[in-house]
């Protein structure tokens, strides 16, 4: 940025450091080659299903440049991967872990059994044999485990509900000779919809499982919620129920505040951010959320950050999603309606590189515009908004 830039507000202060805080460049692994030119800071890099989960492991490994993560030092380089299971990709999930699937013997009998179930309407046979095995629930959320242990700052994500989506119709042989060898697997690719939906019930095991392994580990988790913002509450209200945050009264507001109880507090505070040991009961829920690209009403956020909730909720903001959805006003209303220190960027793209860059930028433009921020100014609170949802 030149001086005259700095002087005239016109340059975008990539200095202070940009945070992508959702996007999916494993979708296309070619660009990863641009992640260690482009001027962002740190990318959210989240998984979804079965074909991307090792991409964004090897990704994050591979450019973290010998550095391992520091809690501490807030440091994480360019990715920071992100291990979940999308709602789009939910029906692949068999709930093995409450016992409510039918015990049969053959493999085919049981996937037959799972897809009817959880899919709405029915499909048809032919429809079934084309999509893969259901995973056991119980196999994801270990194989989850182990992948966010072996990365001590990654998130959980993206998971979450969705009423609207409908499975893509089986791929015809000319699609297949046709699509795009670039991509990785597993993901619509233009294909036509089926009338085919996942049953919300059957989502809603499955993003539970992952919000109590997000709890257990102590991990902040990236939502997707599509026309789905009272059931994702509902399942929150759920998992913080009995973990309310008390509010203090008039007196231990005052005691909080003396001197002579102020290494006390000091003590109580350092124990709460110990790690999870076998001596303390794992915690149901995550400590921090991102509603990512939100989509909701203003009236919702006032359940959301309730100061009882014993996590801390954040809302990201996509342009591509966003300010190019049906209801750019309503989004406008609930960013200006925000607190400054709940408010993330994202690009939401799938291709790492210049363009995911110019999405960041135009992004943190639009919310400094209508927070009325100063431009480093906003770029700073964006920042430390990031650091905060990521590292508490």
């Amino acid at each position: 940025m030149t001086h005259q830039e700095i002087q005239d507000g016109t340059g975008f202060p990539w200095d202070i450091g940009v945070f992508d805080a959702h996007c999916h460049p494993t979708d296309t692994m070619s660009s990863i080659a641009e992640i260690p030119g482009m001027r962002a800071t740190t990318l959210t890099v989240m998984a979804t299903r079965g074909e991307d989960q090792e991409l964004v492991h090897q990704t994050a490994a591979t450019l973290r440049s010998g550095q391992p993560p520091s809690l501490s030092g807030q440091s994480i380089g360019r990715v920071l991967p992100c291990f979940g299971w999308h709602p789009w990709f939910s029906h692949q999930i068999l709930d093995d872990m409450r016992k409510t699937e039918t015990e049969v013997t053959s493999a085919s009998v049981k996937k037959q059994a799972h897809y009817s179930k959880v899919l709405t309407p029915s499909p048809a046979d032919t429809f079934i044999s084309a999509l893969p095995d259901p995973k056991p629930l119980s196999q994801l959320i270990s194989e989850t485990r182990e992948r966010l242990l072996n990365h001590p700052a990654a998130l959980v994500g993206e998971i979450g509900l969705d009423r609207a989506f409908r499975l893509p119709q089986v791929w015809t042989q000319h699609e297949k000779e046709g699509r795009d060898s670039q991509l990785t697997p597993g993901s619509r690719e233009g294909r036509a919809l089926s009338p085919h939906k996942v049953q919300l019930e059957h989502q809603k095991v499955v993003l539970e499982a992952q919000l109590r392994l997000a709890g257990e580990l102590q991990r902040p988790v990236s939502v997707h919620s599509v026309q789905c913002h009272g059931a994702i509450f509902d399942l929150f209200k759920k998992l913080w129920t009995g973990h309310e945050r008390k509010k203090p009264s008039r007196r231990e507001r005052a005691r909080r505040y003396s001197a002579a109880d102020a290494h006390a507090q000091s003590d109580v505070e350092e124990e709460q951010q110990k790690p999870i040991t076998a001596k303390r009961s794992p915690l149901p829920f995550p400590p921090r959320i991102c509603m990512h690209s939100y989509s909701g009403h203003v009236e919702p956020l006032k359940q959301f950050l309730n100061s009882s909730n014993p996590s801390d909720v954040y809302f990201s903001f996509s342009t591509v999603i966003n300010f190019n959805g049906p209801s750019p006003q309503k989004i406008v209303e609930v960013i200006k309606a925000l607190p400054d220190d709940r408010i993330l960027i994202e690009s939401d793209l799938h291709t790492a590189g210049q363009q995911m860059d110019d999405l960041l930028e135009e992004v943190a433009r639009q919310i400094c515009e209508l927070r009325g921020w100063d431009l480093r100014q906003g770029v700073r609170q964006l920042a430390e908004n990031w650091k905060k949802f990521v590292f508490g």
